[in-house]
């Protein structure tokens, strides 16, 4: 589908199934584990980067994203 901007890193926690993110467009996507994708907008490199590398990615997450404030759409 051409809204899916990336190749999404797959497993990552039990709750995220896959996660995305688009240098050039600061643009994070997320697959969850019941199959809702979404995009992130405007999301620093070091953001991706600070949860791609967390113990807890889906806790990371909450507290990264979700409380981080950024814009988002639901994409599938």
């Amino acid at each position: 589908d051409s809204r899916f901007l990336m190749e999404r890193d797959e497993g990552v926690s039990s709750s995220i199934r896959s996660v995305g993110y688009d240098v050039s467009e600061k643009t994070m996507e997320v697959e969850f584990s019941k199959g809702q994708v979404y995009q992130y907008f405007d999301v620093p490199e070091s953001t991706y980067n600070s949860l791609m590398v967390a113990v807890s990615i889906g806790s990371a997450f909450d507290e990264l994203v979700k409380r981080g404030g950024f814009s988002f759409e639901k994409v599938g």
